[in-house]
C-alpha cells in the first residue's frame, strides 16, 4: 500500500511539474475583436509617413484571418491579372489589457503575414513592417506596454504594388501574442532532422536556438523529449547552453536520440512525432517550453529514378496554384485548406507546388497531416523592379537576405516539404534573374543555395524555369524549335524544374544528361498528355497549373480569374477532373462528360492554354446530337442510352487519346445515359447521368463533421436544387437562394462556384448556379446549436441543425 501511495505521489508531482513546464510560455491567439476601416491606398513613399489613427476607426468589427480585398466590388476597369479588384488599403485596430503578471518578461506580437505589405504600431509607435506579405515578423513590445489602461495595436495594409495575380489584402493570416522569459527559445529556433533511419531504429538530431544569453553566465540546460504518434515518450536528451556569449542567439545541438521501431511518415501513413523542448536553470526552474511536430522519413533524388520516399519510387501527381481559397479569398482559414486537401487526395493527388510564394503555416501543418508532398517556393522573379512587391520600400537584393532565413527556419521541420524552390520563370529577361552577374541567374542561385543550406541541408533546391531556351530564346524566335537547348540555370540547379515543354525534355537531356527533371507546371489544356508524355520511371513528377480555379490572371471579363481548371473555386469537380483521377489512381474510374461547346484555347505565357467545355448532366435539347467523352482507366467502355447499347470502344493507348474515349453524334433522348467500364471483360466501374425533372425542393449537405467551437473553424453548407425524385437539377440557374443562420456561428460568405458571377460573397443571398449554392459559416467561441435554413422562391426549403463541439 505504501509503494502504491508513493507511486501516486510521484505521478502527481510529475504531472504538476509538466503542467508548470507548459505554462511558462504564453502563446495567445490574437485574432478576435479587430476593427477594420478601408481607405484609399497611399503611394509607396507615403507608407513610411503613415500616422496611425487615434480612437475608434468607425469601421466594421472582424475576426482574423481577413481578406479585405475579396469584399471590394468587381471592377471591369481594374487589372484582370489582379482579379478585377482595384488596389485597396485599410487600417486594423485592436485594444487589449496587459496582465501585470507579464512584468519582467518579454512580450511579443507575431504577425504571420500582412498582405501585400504593411506596418504595425503599438500605442502609436511603429513596431514592425513587412515588405513581402507572404512572410511574417515578430515585434518585441515589452517596453511599449501600458499596464494601466488599454493598449492599442494598429496595422496598416495596402495592396498597391507589383503582382501579376490576385494577392488579397490585410491581416490574412494569424496573429499571436507571446509572453516568455528573457532567456528562451528563439523564433522558429527548433530544428529537427533524422540523419539515420532503418526499420529497427531512427536517429533524431535536435538543435535549439537560444536567445538572451549574451554576456550571461547562467547555468541553463535544454531538455528534448520525443513523443510517438500515439503520445508516448520514446526518447530524451539533455545538454547545457554555452555561457558568456557575444552573439544575440546561439544554436545548441543536443546529443542524438535513438528511437526503436520508427513509424515512418508517408503519403499513405503520415505519422507525426513531436519534440518538447524545455529550458531550465540550475535550480530546475523552467524558463521556456515549446513543442514541434516532425516526421521520420527519407527522401532521395536521382536521374535514374527521379524521387524516392522511404526508399520507394514516388511520382509526384500535383497541382500548382496561387494561395487563395475561393469565397474567403486569401484568408488562411484552416478548414478551407483542409477541405482542399481532402478533395485532392480523393482524386489521387499527392503533391502541391506552392507557387510562387510561401503558403501559410496551417497549410503545411495540414500537408503533414494528410501526406501531401510540398514544393515550397519563395519568390516569383528575382528583380529590384518588375514583379517585386516591395519596390519602393526595399530592394529585392536586400530583402532576400531577410526573407530566405525566415522562410527556411519557419518550414524546415515539416516532413511534407521535400524541395525548396527559390524562384519562378527567370529565363524571360536577364534583369529578372537576380544580381547583375550576366549569367542568367547562375551566380545568384549558387549564393542562395549556400544560404538555404546554412539553415537546412536535408532538401535539394530548384528554380522553376520559364518555357524558354538557353539565352532566353522564346517562342517567337524562328530557331525556338531548332535549337532545343535547356536554360542555363536549369542545368545547374540540384533539381531541374521546367514549366511545360514536357515533349522537349529528352532533347534537353542530350545537352545536360545529369539533370533530374520535374515538370513544375503542366497545362490543363493538354489534359493527360503531360503525365503520359514524361518518363515517369526516371523523372520526379508534375504539377498541373491552375487545376483549381483561382482569382486573378483572368483571360478576360467577366471571368474573375483563371478558370481553365479541373475544379471550380468552390471545389466542385468538372468532368475532366475524373480523367486526371483515372491517371493518378489505381481505382477503376469511368465518368461521362457531355460536350457543351467547342474547346477553347489561346496563347499565354508562351504556352497554349484552354479547356475542354464539358458537363455531366443529361438535360439537353431535344432532337440534337451530342459528342460525349467517357474518361476511364479501364480497357473498354460500353455506352447505353435508356438501356440500349450504343456500342463498345476500347481505351486507345495513343498519347492524344488515352483514357478519354470520344463518342460522336449521340442523339439526345431524355432518360439515362450509362457508361460501363470493363477490364478483362469484367465490369469494374459505372457512371450514369439521368434527365432531371422540374426542381421542387432543396437539399443540404455539410462538410465538417467535427466542427469545433473555437471561433476559428468553418462549416461549409452546400445546397442543391432537386426534383421530385431527389435528382440534382444541374441545368437550373439564376434563382436566388437565401441563407438564414442563427445560433453559435456566423455566416461569413456565400458562393455558387460561378467564376463569372458579379456577385460578392458577403451577405446571405446567392443565385443558384448549376443547381448549386453554398454558405460558409464560422463557429463562435462557445459550444452551441446552429440552425441553417436555405430558401428559394417556388421550391421547398431545407434546414439543418448543427452542433459545434
Amino acid at each position: 500500500m505504501k509503494k502504491i501511495f508513493s507511486a501516486m505521489i510521484c505521478l502527481i508531482v510529475s504531472c504538476y511539474v509538466q503542467s508548470q513546464e507548459k505554462d511558462v510560455r504564453i502563446t495567445q491567439l490574437f485574432n478576435f475583436g479587430w476593427e477594420f476601416k478601408a481607405e484609399a491606398p497611399s503611394d509607396f513613399p507615403k507608407m513610411e509617413e503613415q500616422v496611425p489613427p487615434e480612437g475608434d476607426l468607425g469601421g466594421i468589427w472582424i475576426d482574423l484571418p481577413h481578406d479585405f480585398q475579396i469584399g471590394q466590388p468587381w471592377d471591369a476597369s481594374a487589372k484582370s491579372a489582379r482579379g478585377f479588384k482595384q488596389d485597396g488599403a485599410g487600417w486594423y485596430r485592436k485594444t487589449f489589457q496587459a496582465n501585470s503578471a507579464w512584468k519582467g518578461r518579454r512580450v511579443l506580437l507575431d504577425f504571420e503575414g500582412i498582405m501585400l505589405y504593411g506596418d504595425a504600431y503599438l500605442n502609436g509607435t511603429k513596431i514592425g513592417e513587412t515588405n513581402y506579405g507572404y512572410l511574417g515578423f515578430e515585434a518585441d513590445i515589452t517596453q511599449l506596454l501600458h499596464y494601466e489602461g488599454e493598449n492599442t495595436v494598429t496595422v496598416y495594409a495596402s495592396t498597391v504594388g507589383n503582382s501579376r495575380w490576385y494577392t488579397g489584402g490585410g491581416l490574412y493570416r494569424d496573429v499571436y501574442l507571446i509572453v516568455k522569459d528573457s532567456i528562451a527559445v528563439a523564433r522558429d529556433g527548433v530544428y529537427i532532422t533524422t540523419p539515420e533511419i532503418s526499420e529497427q531504429s531512427a536517429e533524431i538530431a535536435v538543435q535549439v536556438e537560444v536567445e538572451g544569453m549574451r554576456g550571461k553566465s547562467d547555468d541553463i540546460s535544454i531538455v528534448a523529449r520525443i513523443y510517438s504518434p500515439d503520445g508516448r515518450q520514446v526518447g530524451e536528451a539533455e545538454t547545457a547552453v554555452p555561457q558568456k556569449l557575444k552573439s544575440r542567439t546561439v544554436e545548441v545541438p543536443l546529443p542524438k536520440i535513438n528511437i526503436a521501431n520508427p513509424q515512418l511518415w508517408s503519403c499513405e501513413t503520415p505519422n507525426l512525432y513531436s519534440v518538447e523542448i524545455v529550458l531550465k536553470n540550475r535550480e530546475g526552474k523552467v524558463l521556456d517550453n515549446v513543442s514541434e511536430t516532425f516526421g521520420i522519413r527519407t527522401i532521395l533524388y536521382s536521374k535514374e529514378f527521379g524521387f524516392k520516399l522511404n526508399g520507394k519510387k514516388i511520382f509526384l501527381k500535383g497541382i500548382a496554384n496561387h494561395h487563395d481559397l475561393g469565397a474567403v479569398g486569401v484568408a488562411a482559414h484552416e478548414f478551407a485548406i483542409e477541405r482542399m486537401f481532402k478533395k485532392l487526395k480523393e482524386f489521387g493527388y499527392n503533391h502541391v507546388r506552392c507557387s510562387h510564394n510561401p503558403y501559410s503555416k496551417s497549410f503545411l501543418k495540414l500537408a503533414d497531416k494528410y501526406g501531401i508532398l510540398i514544393t515550397d517556393e519563395l519568390y516569383d522573379k528575382w528583380s529590384n523592379k518588375d514583379y517585386w512587391s516591395g519596390v519602393e520600400r526595399v530592394k529585392w537584393t536586400e530583402s532576400v537576405f531577410h526573407d530566405l532565413p525566415e522562410w527556411i527556419k519557419r518550414d524546415r521541420n515539416h516532413p511534407s516539404v521535400i524541395m525548396w524552390s527559390l524562384g519562378n520563370e527567370l529565363q524571360m529577361r536577364e534583369d529578372l534573374a537576380g544580381f547583375p552577374t550576366n549569367d542568367w541567374g547562375i551566380t545568384t542561385y549558387r549564393m542562395l543555395d549556400v544560404l538555404v543550406k546554412r539553415y537546412d541541408n536535408t532538401r535539394p533546391t530548384t528554380v522553376a524555369m520559364f518555357p524558354a531556351r538557353a539565352g532566353g530564346m522564346t517562342k517567337e524566335n524562328p530557331d525556338f524549335n531548332i535549337k532545343i537547348i535547356p536554360p542555363e540555370l536549369a542545368a545547374v540547379t540540384e533539381i531541374s524544374s521546367f514549366n511545360y515543354r514536357w515533349f522537349n525534355y529528352q532533347d534537353y537531356l542530350k545537352h545536360a544528361p545529369d539533370m533530374i527533371i520535374y515538370q513544375s507546371e503542366a497545362t490543363t489544356n493538354e489534359l493527360a498528355r503531360p503525365f503520359f508524355g514524361m518518363d515517369r520511371e526516371k523523372m520526379i513528377g508534375l504539377a498541373y497549373w491552375g487545376a483549381i480555379e483561382y482569382w486573378g490572371e483572368s483571360q478576360g471579363w467577366s471571368r474573375k480569374g483563371w478558370n481553365y481548371s479541373f475544379f471550380n473555386h468552390a471545389l466542385e469537380p468538372f468532368p475532366q477532373a475524373y480523367l486526371i483521377k483515372s491517371i493518378f489512381t489505381d481505382e477503376p474510374v469511368v465518368h461521362i462528360g457531355v460536350v457543351d461547346k467547342p474547346s477553347e484555347s489561346r496563347e499565354w505565357n508562351d504556352q497554349t492554354i484552354g479547356t475542354l467545355n464539358v458537363s455531366d448532366h443529361w438535360n439537353r435539347e431535344a432532337g440534337k446530337n451530342y459528342d460525349i467523352y467517357t474518361f476511364t482507366n479501364a480497357d473498354a467502355v460500353e455506352l447505353f442510352e435508356n438501356g440500349q447499347s450504343l456500342g463498345v470502344q476500347q481505351n486507345d493507348t495513343a498519347l492524344e487519346k488515352r483514357n478519354m474515349i470520344l463518342w460522336k453524334n449521340v442523339p439526345y433522348k431524355a432518360g439515362k445515359l450509362t457508361a460501363v467500364a470493363r477490364k478483362n471483360d469484367r465490369e469494374v466501374a459505372r457512371h450514369e447521368i439521368e434527365t432531371a425533372g422540374k426542381p421542387v425542393a432543396l437539399k443540404i449537405e455539410t462538410e465538417n463533421p467535427g466542427w469545433k467551437a473555437d471561433g476559428m473553424d468553418l462549416q461549409y453548407v452546400k445546397v442543391y436544387a432537386i426534383d421530385a425524385k431527389g435528382r440534382i437539377c444541374k441545368n437550373f440557374s439564376g434563382k436566388e437562394c437565401r441563407f438564414d443562420v442563427s445560433g453559435a456561428a456566423k455566416l461569413i460568405a456565400v458562393d455558387n462556384g460561378n467564376h463569372e458571377s458579379d456577385e460578392l460573397f458577403a451577405g446571405n443571398k446567392r443565385l443558384l448556379h448549376n443547381g448549386f449554392a453554398m454558405a460558409i459559416l464560422r463557429s463562435a467561441q462557445t459550444v452551441g446549436e446552429v440552425k441553417v435554413k436555405a430558401s428559394v422562391e417556388g421550391l421547398k426549403s431545407a434546414d439543418i441543425k448543427l452542433i459545434t463541439k
